[in-house]
Order: structure tokens, then C-alpha cells, then sequence
């Protein structure tokens, strides 16, 4: 989940006045100072002496908002109280609750919801559980874990402060897919620990969302768990910028008139999206994927300490190149970058294939500057919501998990995965298509639905789905 930053947005400062000694005027021009704009002014209290207002600003980034705050309390008769902005104050409390589906009216309601009848629905259960799918939760329910090691632009935060990542993802997998979830948020980053507590908790639910797992502790953690549960678990943060990114560049190359077969892609950043992002590409045909960390191109002359790479070796960089970025990346026609802000420069661009696609979704900061690259490549993508084609996983986990859950699939495997990109890439038409529109709106609402329906073939198709969902 990326978190943005920079962007322009109100805040409400709660100021106590002395009636007698402060000037509003100079208020005005603290906050104009500082860079923020008035938009508008409530008063809260007032007394003879004091008065409580609330006065609405509108500011472009923090920096901004820290300078009035540090400006506005030196000002005569200024006590700030308080300063909010909406962002917070969407926060407060939290922003998912629980819902009734019925409520109890009545002692009869009660009875059947809890003690006594609700033995006979456990006991059901107990002799044939499957049915937790028709009697419980389960059936549409996922769980959305994390341990807050690798929160996207912030890192290493904690399990308390990565909760309202969890709970935003929470709320989109119920307003775009109608799919209930909890946000669990573990405070341990012991890897056995995580698998067996995540297994503990298993019952309760369809499927389980691995989001914000630092690397390489995830992979074991997602292996683990996909061999030893019977529900579907998915990284997002692997499989889902896979998806989306695979979407794109089936999009790209219509504009390209480019095989996926034929074309040279080069990546940066060679940890778990990008690995995941790599396999995805080999399942869907592409052929000649070289991988670049700060050592170089990845290849098969040398040992690497980090297994994955010596596994990552084993499955790309056919030719067996050797050296930096700047030297692999000639003749490319595809760059995909999940790496470091600025490591691509122009001169890189300027070598590659004819109609060269650039990937440069490094968050905050992309791995070359939107503007600078934008004169010397065809198809440009992103992580950023700025700039045109986004690739955001909110396109793929709803829908994934909607289909997942309705054909009750053991696992999402790699064949459900591209099945999903294909139908994201799908829902851009001939006429809509171009360089920069290569990827759906996140609320387009035919993504889901076309998504669900991909997943749900796949899986039928691929022997792990335990049930014909209704149409």
C-alpha cells in the first residue's frame, strides 16, 4: 500500500482568543505567510474574554502546515488548541466497524443467535466442516495480516502504526468486492511465530492477505502457509503489483505492436515484488528477463548469499549478461523498476528498443522522473496517483479474492494470477487505449466483476476450486 505524501489538503486549527488583545488580521496574514489559505472560520465558544474558533486552511504539504503551526503561537493573545485535518479525522476511532446482518428484537431472536439454538448449527458444523462455508462467516470473510516490517514509504513501523493501512484495505475489499474483512496486525516478527499464529486463527476465515512483510521473511511465510492451510493466501505486495504490472504491459504492447515472446525486459529490484513480478512475466510468455541489483545483472557465474537470487538466476538472463544497469539495459524494450528513485537516466532510455515501455514504480519517488523520461519513451507507468497509468494493486486483490471465495479455491496460483491481468488489461478497449491509458480506473466498476469471472475459469480450470459459484 502506497503512502503518499505532499499533497494539498485542509487542516482545522483550534485557536483560544483574548477578545482583548488578539488581531485577526494578523492571523490572516501568519497563515498566508506560512504558505496556507483561509477557506473559512467557526466559532466554537465566546465569552467576554476568550473565544474559541476553528478556522479551516487549505495547505499543499507538510511543510507548510508545520511552518503555520510554529508561526500562529507566537502571535499575542494565539493558544493553539488543536490542529486536525481530514485525513485524521476520517481516522478517529478507527474506519471499519461490525455490522448486524439481523438484529435481536426479541428472547426468541436471542435463542436462536446464541444459547440454546446455536448449539445445533455448531454441532452441524462439528460433523461436517464444510459446512463453516454456509453457517459462518468464512464464506466471505478474509483476513488481512500484517506485522508493520515493511509499510510502502514509511518501512518499519510497528504493528500499532501500520494499523490504518490495514484497515483502509479492509474498507476497499468491502465497497469494490463485497468481500467482509478483519485487519490483524501481529506484534512479532518471528517468522514461525507469524505461521503459526496465522494458522491458529485460520477457521475463522476464506482466505488470508499477507500485506507488508518485509523480504525475505515473506516468501517462507506465504510458502509456508499456501502448503499448510487449505484457504487461499496471497502476499499482495508480491502478487498483487505482479498482476497489475502484467496488465499494463499486455497493454503496452498493443500500443507497441510488440510479442510478448520477443521483447527484452530489464528489472531493478530484485526482492519480493520483483521476483514475483519476474515469474508472472515467465508465465505469460515472455522469454528474456534480466535482473539488475547493486551488483549488477544477476547471472549464473556466481553464488550469491541470498538464495533467491541464485534461484532467480536459474530462471532468467538467458544470454548470461554480465554488468551494470546502464550497460544490460541497450536494446531493451521493457524496464520495470521497483528499486530506488533516480537509478534510470536518460541516456539508459535513449539506448533501448525502438518504442521503449518504461515501468518506473519506485514509491514515492520513481526510478526516473516522469517528466524528464517522458519525451524519449512510448508507454510510461508508474506507482504514483499524479501521473497517468498507475499501477495500484487495488485493481487486483478485490477482485482476486471475490472469485477465490465464491469458487471456495484451495490457493491462488499462477495460473488464476495472469488470468486476472488479462482481464484487468481487458477492460481498456481498442478505442479507449493509449500511451497514457493503458491501465483502468481503480473505480472502474467492470474491473472486479471481469476479474472475478477470470479467476473463478482459472481456478475451475486448474482443479483448485470446490465449488460452481452461481452465476
Amino acid at each position: 500500500m502506497s503512502i503518499g505524501t505532499g499533497t494539498s489538503t485542509h487542516i482545522i486549527m483550534r485557536l483560544q482568543l483574548d477578545v482583548e488583545v488578539f488581531s485577526f488580521g494578523e492571523i490572516a496574514s501568519c497563515i498566508s505567510a506560512g504558505g496556507g489559505d483561509i477557506i473559512g472560520v467557526d466559532v466554537i465558544s465566546s465569552s467576554r474574554t476568550q473565544s474559541v474558533r476553528d478556522i479551516t486552511v487549505n495547505v499543499h504539504g507538510v511543510k507548510q502546515r508545520e511552518l503555520i503551526s510554529e508561526l500562529l503561537p507566537k502571535l499575542k493573545g494565539v493558544k493553539v488548541l488543536q490542529i486536525s485535518d481530514r485525513t485524521f479525522l476520517m481516522h478517529i476511532g478507527g474506519k471499519i466497524e461490525t455490522a448486524l446482518k439481523t438484529k435481536i428484537k426479541n428472547r426468541e431472536d436471542l435463542a436462536r443467535v446464541y444459547t440454546p439454538g446455536v448449539a445445533n448449527v455448531c454441532t452441524a458444523i462439528a460433523d461436517e466442516p464444510e459446512k463453516a462455508y454456509s453457517l459462518t462467516i468464512k464464506r466471505n470473510t478474509v483476513a488481512v495480516i500484517s506485522d508493520g516490517t515493511a509499510v510502502l514509504g514509511l518501512g518499519n513501523i510497528g504493528p500499532s502504526a501500520a494499523m490504518p493501512v490495514m484497515e483502509g484495505k479492509a474498507m476497499l475489499f468491502k465497497q469494490l468486492a463485497n468481500v467482509d474483512s478483519f485487519p490483524i496486525c501481529l506484534d512479532t516478527q518471528d517468522t514461525e511465530e507469524i505461521i503459526r499464529t496465522v494458522k491458529a486463527i485460520a477457521p475463522a476465515f476464506g482466505g488470508i492477505n499477507l500485506e507488508d512483510i518485509s523480504a525475505p521473511r515473506c516468501f517462507e511465510i506465504e510458502e509456508r502457509l499456501r502448503q499448510e492451510l487449505d484457504i487461499p493466501v496471497f502476499h499482495d505486495d508480491q502478487h498483487g503489483t505482479a498482476v497489475v504490472l502484467l496488465a499494463g504491459l499486455l497493454n503496452a504492447l498493443r500500443i507497441t505492436n510488440k510479442k510478448i515472446e520477443d521483447i527484452k525486459v530489464v528489472f531493478t529490484g530484485i526482492g519480493a515484488a520483483g521476483i514475483a513480478c519476474t515469474k508472472i512475466l515467465l508465465s505469460a510468455g515472455v522469454r528474456n528477463i534480466i535482473g539488475i541489483d547493486r551488483q549488477g545483472a544477476i547471472h549464473r557465474d556466481v553464488h550469491y548469499e541470498n538464495p533467491h537470487w541464485n534461484a532467480y538466476a536459474q530462471m532468467t538472463n538467458p544470454d548470461n549478461l554480465k554488468g551494470s544497469l546502464s550497460e544490460v539495459i541497450v536494446e531493451a524494450d521493457v524496464f520495470i523498476g521497483v528499486s530506488a528513485p533516480g537509478i534510470l537516466k536518460v541516456e539508459d532510455v535513449i539506448s533501448m528498443a525502438k518504442d521503449p515501455i518504461v515501468f518506473a514504480m519506485a514509491n514515492p519517488q520513481p526510478e526516473i522522473d516522469p517528466e524528464i523520461a517522458e519525451p524519449y519513451v512510448r508507454v510510461l507507468a508508474t506507482g504514483r496517483s499524479d501521473f497517468p497509468n498507475q499501477i495500484n494493486n487495488v485493481l487486483c486483490f478485490p477482485g482476486i479474492f471475490r472469485g477465490a471465495l465464491d469458487c471456495r479455491a484451495r490457493e491462488i496460483n499462477e495460473e488464476m494470477k495472469v488470468a486476472a491481468a488479462q482481464a484487468i488489461a481487458s477492460v481498456v478497449t481498442d478505442e479507449e487505449l493509449s500511451e497514457s491509458y493503458i491501465i483502468p480506473s481503480v473505480f472502474n466498476d467492470k474491473v472486479v466483476e471481469r476479474v472475478r469471472e477470470a479467476v473463478v475459469k482459472a481456478a475451475n480450470q486448474t482443479g483448485v476450486a470446490r465449488k460452481e459459484p452461481r452465476v
